[in-house]
């Protein structure tokens, strides 16, 4: 199967295949020479290019709010896929979270904290195995593992050098270069889709780095496919690694059209998990937004509840 640029990408998972045994392939150090987005609201900078031991080079954009301060300390929220975050004419599908214009209001009238947000690129073909939890993967039986790295990864996952990446090298970097809250309770990650796997996964990784997670539409079946095989991977993970409900903000949603639709028993599954856990509001949400699909406008219309849930001033 041909993997798109489309936010998911199809996992013929019935469908045996051996699993193909490679290593990870140098990190390219050559960013792909692409414009800066137009925002409205604020200004948009790109980070200077950062050699990674972890990760292939790609954009990264930073977003600074109206009246940015550089004496004045700025919660932090990492982003992912940052090609779609800010203007709907530069991206594959029109479509953008518009994330300039959702938040100056809320800035406007003091509803949010200071913040700035860091938008890594995905990496085009290789976004499935950067934001596919890696430690999800023992989990999976070994006909979905083999189809998993033949069809989707590509060969081994990365996420774990993809979380590296942002810990290791990209927060310094930031932190060095703007007024940051370097706290773990000033730092989020925040995503859609596959984005919202990593989020997840990147807090239970990374616990005393971020303070927070909003997952958006998340893709808890891996495909196309309702399925229990992708779902009960994470359930296992998620009963062992998931952070203490007083120390981390989770914010999780689903629409119920289109893709969304499929994802109503694995989030059910993994609402009943957090629930005994003890996560429960204000610091945990699961929300369904009804007649709301899978696609950057419907992320975009619930992002002012995003933001406010995780940066209420």
């Amino acid at each position: 199967m041909k993997l798109t640029r489309r936010h998911i990408l199809a996992l013929p998972l019935t469908i045996p295949t051996l699993m193909t045994a490679c290593s990870h392939p140098a990190p390219s150090t050559a960013v792909p020479a692409v414009p800066v987005a137009t925002v409205r609201h604020g200004r948009l900078e790109r980070l200077p290019p950062l050699a990674s031991r972890h990760v292939d080079a790609r954009p990264v954009d930073v977003w600074l709010p109206p009246g940015y301060d550089s004496r004045r300390p700025h919660a932090v929220l990492y982003m992912h896929d940052g090609q779609m975050l800010f203007d709907p004419s530069t991206t594959w599908n029109k479509q953008a979270w518009e994330l300039d214009r959702m938040a100056a209001p809320l800035l406007a009238r003091g509803a949010l904290s200071d913040f700035i947000v860091v938008a890594p690129w995905n990496n085009g073909k290789l976004r499935f195995a950067e934001y596919f939890p890696e430690a999800w993967v023992a989990h999976l039986d070994a006909t979905w593992r083999d189809t998993l790295a033949a069809r989707a990864l590509l060969g081994p996952p990365r996420s774990d050098a993809y979380l590296r990446f942002l810990v290791e090298e990209l927060k310094p970097a930031i932190d060095a270069r703007y007024a940051t809250r370097r706290e773990r309770e000033h730092t989020f990650l925040a995503g859609s889709s596959m984005g919202g796997l990593i989020s997840l996964y990147g807090l239970c990784e990374h616990p005393r780095v971020f303070g927070g997670a909003a997952c958006l539409s998340t893709h808890w079946i891996g495909g196309h496919e309702r399925n229990d095989v992708v779902p009960a991977a994470a359930l296992r993970y998620l009963r062992d690694k998931l952070p203490t409900p007083d120390s981390v903000r989770i914010w999780m949603d689903r629409g119920d059209q289109a893709l969304d639709a499929l994802y109503d028993r694995a989030q059910a599954q993994v609402d009943a998990l957090m629930a005994d856990k003890g996560f429960r509001a204000p610091r945990f949400v699961s929300k369904v937004f009804a007649g709301t699909g899978h696609d950057e406008r419907a992320w975009r219309d619930r992002l002012p509840e995003v933001l406010a849930f995780l940066l209420a001033a």
